[in-house]
């Protein structure tokens, strides 16, 4: 074996608490990279949390039962989630500024579809319209954060990760603020700001432009779309059937729906196996290390986004209040956000990234638990704010983990698969709730819930980090082994 490829097999921990990797003199700024893109990703996360708190009041104007309207967090994170590998796909071809901008503009229209519908469903629409956009902007993002060197990344990913969990967190204040001052469809075009940020981030356009893949060679084939229509039927079925019962789904689709689900498993097996460069590459999903980063970001992101659907609700009930206090009272969580991105990086330089991601995990479960037991307003935005923080963690910590567990060619690809099975399970989190809330209590469904988050504790304690390799920088393309 040759001196080159020895050093391409250097054991890493992921990421380790060593010396940090030599710094690139060219490189941008990690803190001023970090504030220019946590300002982009600011309206798509205000999206995920104001909503939240104006779902009673959407569930009153438009005739539906609560649990339906889920749906409208749900069909956000499904579309967001489904949107994200096909903007890492696309990132071979165009800049991370060319994504960002068609994810922008995608965004702008859906949210504002979604802020005019005159239904629950058309709303619906206009949120898969805009979720789609909002992963497509949160990839872009991310492949220039993740292009930075060593502790450049986990500076610029904490920054982001802290906006995102401000955003999303604060957003049940603005939520409520806008929902008693100008109504409900007022909150569901609050994402249309992102228009106006996106020029105001043209100054730092040409960090925009940089890319994290390396060399591409061997990835600007065709887009697999039988391989992305299998894994948007799997995703999508597994979302509408943990809600058949609060939207009350006749038995006869909710089977059609299971058996379509079923299928879309079986081809998306037989897919990864028989077309191992598509949609899904065997060579990534089987880095080691990978498909536990998802998971375990999946979980946390289900904890988080289940409790941000019924927290404010809950709030309501306990106080007797509006949307605009239970936004008020939910401030001080979305706080903790900024707190638990500015520790990431102190953290990640003293113990590995699946030990950081473990303790994430666990204060995400004791969150979901507090809310599930305790009733009155402070326990809920105690429990709340865990959960943010669980939220805001795993978020730097993950993604940053992509680039360490892949080849460079493959970077662009792994960061969208890691981060569509964290989408995922922020998607999972309110159809689990509202799902379980129409058969169980709140409460019971709140403690199920929690299941998700401990299972992501479980997985990160019994990983070991230094088993982990990275690939070589010219594994193999393509073939099965």
């Amino acid at each position: 074996m040759s001196q080159h490829t020895r050093q391409g097999t250097t054991p890493q921990t992921i990421p380790s608490g060593g010396a940090p990797a030599p710094q690139r003199t060219d490189a941008p700024d990690g803190r001023r990279l970090g504030l220019t893109l946590g300002m982009l990703v600011l309206p798509m996360y205000v999206a995920l949390g104001a909503p939240s708190v104006a779902l009673p009041a959407i569930g009153r104007a438009l005739a539906v039962p609560f649990g339906a309207t889920a749906w409208i967090l749900a069909a956000w994170s499904l579309t967001s989630a489904l949107a994200m590998p096909v903007a890492g796909r696309l990132l071979v071809r165009w800049s991370p500024f060319q994504v960002l901008v068609a994810g922008v503009v995608t965004l702008a229209a859906g949210s504002t579809l979604a802020g005019a519908g005159p239904t629950l469903s058309v709303v619906i629409v206009g949120r898969l319209i805009g979720g789609a956009g909002a992963g497509a902007t949160v990839i872009a993002v991310f492949a220039a954060a993740t292009a930075l060197p060593g502790r450049q990344r986990i500076r610029a990913l904490g920054i982001i990760a802290a906006a995102s969990a401000t955003a999303s967190g604060c957003g049940t204040l603005l939520g409520g603020a806008v929902t008693a001052w100008l109504g409900w469809r007022a909150v569901l075009a609050i994402p249309v700001l992102a228009l106006p940020l996106l020029l105001a981030a043209l100054p730092g356009r040409r960090a925009l432009t940089r890319s994290g893949s390396g060399e591409r060679n061997g990835s600007t084939g065709r887009l697999d779309i039988v391989g992305a229509a299998v894994l948007s039927v799997l995703a999508g079925s597994l979302i509408t059937l943990l809600q058949a019962h609060s939207v009350g789904l006749p038995a006869p689709v909710t089977l059609v729906v299971a058996a379509a689900g079923a299928l879309a498993a079986v081809g998306l097996w037989w897919r990864v196996r028989s077309t191992p460069d598509g949609f899904v590459p065997r060579r990534v999903i089987a880095s080691r290390g990978f498909l536990a980063a998802g998971l375990i970001g999946g979980t946390v992101f289900a904890g988080y986004y289940g409790v941000l659907f019924r927290a404010p609700s809950l709030i309501e009930q306990a106080t007797g209040g509006g949307p605009l206090e239970a936004g008020v009272l939910l401030v001080p969580a979305a706080a903790c956000s900024v707190l638990a991105g500015r520790l990431v990086g102190t953290l990640t330089d003293r113990f590995t990234g699946w030990q950081v991601s473990a303790g994430l995990a666990a204060l995400t479960v004791v969150g979901v638990l507090v809310v599930a037991i305790f009733t009155g307003p402070i326990p809920i935005v105690v429990g709340t704010a865990l959960t943010v923080c669980g939220f805001a963690g795993a978020q730097a910590v993950l993604v940053s983990l992509a680039p360490d567990l892949v080849a460079a060619d493959d970077r662009d690809t792994a960061q969208g698969l890691l981060n569509f099975m964290n989408a995922l399970g922020g998607g999972i989190g309110p159809a689990a709730v509202a799902g379980l809330s129409g058969i169980v209590p709140v409460p019971v469904a709140l403690a199920v819930l929690a299941a998700l988050p401990l299972a992501g504790l479980v997985l990160s304690l019994t990983r070991r980090p230094t088993a982990d390799r990275r690939p070589e920088p010219d594994a193999t393309r393509g073939s099965p082994r």
